[in-house]
């Protein structure tokens, strides 16, 4: 009989793992402050060569202001036992130009993972061959006229196929780069975001043989312009469709509604999630969109800039969100970070996600005019399970660096979701989860219907908790693995339900715990 209220109290621990990918993110700062350098560090987690274990790509820079391609993209296959192989080259995915974003994801139906790149005017689709190499596709409709921070595959249309939603930040003038600071003092700064004009993001209906047809004018996203940083999906109102929730950058949030006639209508401020109870924008960075408190219904959380918070966006139900920021202590417990990477995570397999964000500053001379700090510690906020965050001592502040993605995998099969980093700079930053709980966990794999579409958007319920099939998470980041539950000292999992994106619905009863299961959509 599984029992989610009686749950064993752990301690999350991690510790850096000695033989992390020989990745190094490369963000080619210049004299002149180009805001671009400080924004990149996109990654993707996903099983490339369908071997069960999760295997990461690193978005790189590029030189500046050429955009030459100077430091290529990173695939690193995970051989087990905490190695991991650098197989870019043998893949074709070293890319080109200044690379951002990353989104992952079945596009095709092929049973193989594809890769889409993000970049500063250089957008980039590769079709996985399923022979360990990627074929980069031209000619597909996806445009790269715009500076392009991040992306997420959806079915908006629930045709079977997945479309594309790519997020963009602004207009940049690499050539003639504004001055920002104090020039008496010799202090350069990144400029604010107010120098760069808000641009529309980019919707992609997929055709299918890959091609794609630029379905923003038609779905009514082009009318609403922002600087786009991330991307998360969820149907918050239960309707059976797909919506988008857009962090901007010192402009109110995006949420897209899907009417289900290949429309949307942005809602965000209807809906409570475009600004904080003080009616004021903030630097939106990551965001998650999973359901924090165990009700049935996807929440939203967020990370920003120091003195901002970190804000939490409950869901009320009826279409309606709450500011839970101050309630669920995470405005007290944010306030001096600046985030990036942001994930909901069961980190300890209590029953609860938990909250990890990558944090550093914006500005790399921040503490030369403000009381606040560059260099920061990742953080872990600790669920306790009454709609509330403790923070807590994981291993995680032993090391300080200006981290920007992040991604949550179980990277050694273990049952327990690790870390993967980056930071500008510097080594990507792999951390193995060593928490002590003695919890279960069930991680599920799913296969989606005849056309072997993939299960994005699928939802999956046991007893209180529930989770879903997305790739879009973080800071410009992707991640495609399993559907993890963690389920406390439950023994047996009494019933678990899938609702699957064509609407199927289906029901699984005394289930094991402790391992991977495979479920094809009947």
């Amino acid at each position: 009989m599984i029992s989610l209220s009686l749950l064993l109290l752990a301690q999350i621990q991690f510790t850096p793992v000695t033989t992390p990918p020989a990745f190094t993110l490369n963000h080619n700062p210049t004299a002149d402050k180009h805001m671009i350098e400080t924004m990149p560090g996109g990654i993707a987690v996903f099983d490339f060569n369908n071997d069960g274990r999760p295997d990461i790509f690193f978005t790189n820079g590029a030189s500046l202001p050429d955009l030459k391609t100077k430091h290529p993209n990173r695939l690193y296959r995970n051989d087990g036992n905490w190695r991991f192989t650098d197989v870019t080259s043998a893949a074709n995915l070293a890319g080109q130009g200044y690379s951002m974003g990353a989104a992952a994801a079945d596009f095709d139906n092929d049973g193989h993972i594809d890769l889409f790149v993000a970049g500063l005017y250089s957008n980039h689709l590769y079709r996985n061959l399923g022979n360990g190499k990627f074929e980069e596709l031209t000619s597909t409709g996806i445009l790269s006229n715009e500076w392009s921070v991040a992306a997420g595959w959806f079915d908006y249309d629930n045709d079977g196929k997945l479309d594309l939603l790519v997020t963009n930040y602004g207009r940049i003038d690499l050539a003639n780069p504004r001055f920002c600071g104090d020039q008496a003092k010799g202090l350069r700064v990144y400029c604010h975001p107010r120098y760069y004009d808000p641009r529309p993001n980019q919707l992609y209906r997929n055709l299918g043989n890959g091609k794609f047809e630029d379905a923003t004018k038609s779905s009514g996203l082009d009318k609403h312009l922002g600087r786009g940083m991330s991307i998360a999906f969820a149907d918050y109102d239960s309707d059976g469709k797909l919506d988008a929730f857009i962090t901007n950058d010192n402009l109110p949030n995006f949420l897209f509604h899907n009417l289900g006639n290949g429309k949307f209508k942005e809602v965000a401020l209807l809906s409570g999630v475009a600004l904080l109870d003080n009616g004021k924008p903030i630097a939106s960075m990551g965001t998650d969109f999973r359901d924090y408190d165990n009700d049935g219904k996807p929440d939203i959380v967020l990370t920003a800039l120091t003195g901002e918070t970190f804000p939490l966006f409950r869901n009320a139900g009826k279409g309606q969100f709450t500011d839970h920021t101050a309630r669920s202590q995470l405005a007290r417990l944010t306030n001096r970070y600046a985030g990036w990477g942001i994930g909901l995570v069961d980190f300890d397999n209590d029953g609860h996600k938990d909250l990890f964000t990558a944090n550093s500053h914006v500005n790399d001379i921040v503490e030369k005019f403000e009381a606040a700090t560059y260099k920061q510690a990742n953080t872990i906020f600790r669920n306790t399970g009454k709609g509330q965050f403790e923070e807590t001592r994981s291993g995680l502040e032993t090391i300080r660096q200006a981290h920007r993605g992040a991604a949550f995998a179980d990277f050694d099969n273990d049952g327990k979701i690790d870390i993967v980093v980056t930071a500008l700079g510097e080594k990507a930053e792999l951390w193995r989860n060593a928490s002590t709980d003695k919890n279960n966990y069930l991680d599920i794999k799913l296969i989606g219907g005849k056309s072997n579409r993939d299960a994005i958007g699928a939802v999956i319920t046991i007893a209180t908790q529930t989770n879903q099939m997305t790739t879009s998470v973080s800071y410009a980041t992707s991640i495609h693995t399993p559907v993890h539950f963690g389920l406390g000292d439950a023994t047996t999992i009494d019933k678990m339900e899938i609702k699957w994106p064509s609407g199927q619905r289906q029901t699984l009863t005394n289930l094991t715990p402790n391992q991977t299961l495979k479920i094809s959509e009947p």
